[in-house]
């Protein structure tokens, strides 16, 4: 279904993952994100290549679970479970139906267990691979290090974490630039300039978005011994680290 949401003008309030939004999901993120679905392709061949027998894969923040099914799809073992949490009800209705679909389809397979909750409380433990993609942005700053902290020490020996974020930069003036890219993107994808605006008013105050640097910080703190940027459109990117 095509996103529509913002088309007519209206007050806006902050954006929350409703009904509304859960219904255009896989149309408003693949329309605002650049290079998502590159993103979801590539998690599926780190998937491959890291998640490990007898062990979990987390997808903290799973929305209709894209990067849940790109684990399931490319897990070179059965043994393994994939915990996909999210903290909206309206967003994991539909999951399931996806999972019972995929069940159908595919058969044997990692087993998936939904789960509703803060993905800042979830226990993570004999991880092999962990994925936020584009939701540490919506959890409070100052919460952020105990969260990859707490990821760090819930994974095994060899294990990943893939974090995707909107990221911001130092340099005012490449700031400036991507922001604008950005939007000439949405514009190229169909999105008017009132829908543009408004999202963005709807958005400013839940998504916090940090520096490449601050992330990679995180990292080195939380333990990790190797990380860096794999992916990166304007100001988009996507880091890995592995423990």
């Amino acid at each position: 279904m095509k996103d529509t949401i913002y088309t007519d003008e209206q007050a806006v309030v902050d954006f929350t993952f409703d009904e509304k939004v859960v219904s255009v999901f896989p149309d408003m993120i693949n329309r605002s994100v650049p290079g998502y679905p590159t993103i979801i392709k590539m998690i599926g061949s780190l998937a491959e290549r890291y998640v490990q027998p007898n062990t979990r894969c987390y997808d903290l923040g799973c929305s209709l679970g894209a990067s849940t099914f790109a684990m399931r799809h490319h897990v070179p073992v059965d043994s393994v479970q994939i915990i996909s949490v999210d903290n909206s009800q309206a967003m994991l209705d539909q999951f399931q139906q996806a999972v019972a679909l995929d069940n159908k389809h595919r058969g044997e397979g990692a087993v998936i267990i939904s789960q509703l909750s803060d993905i800042a409380d979830v226990d993570i433990y004999n991880a092999s691979m962990v994925v936020l993609n584009f939701t540490l942005q919506f959890i409070p700053v100052e919460q952020r290090k105990q969260m990859i902290q707490t990821i760090y020490d819930g994974l095994v020996e060899g294990g990943v974490l893939v974090l995707s974020e909107k990221v911001i930069f130092d340099d005012a003036h490449m700031n400036e630039l991507y922001i604008d890219l950005h939007h000439s993107f949405k514009k190229a994808q169909g999105y008017s300039e009132l829908e543009i605006a408004q999202k963005r008013s709807a958005i400013e105050n839940v998504l916090v978005p940090e520096t490449l640097q601050a992330h990679k910080q995180r990292f080195n703190e939380a333990g990790f011994k190797s990380s860096d940027v794999w992916f990166q459109c304007m100001n988009f990117a996507s880091l890995v680290a592995i423990k």
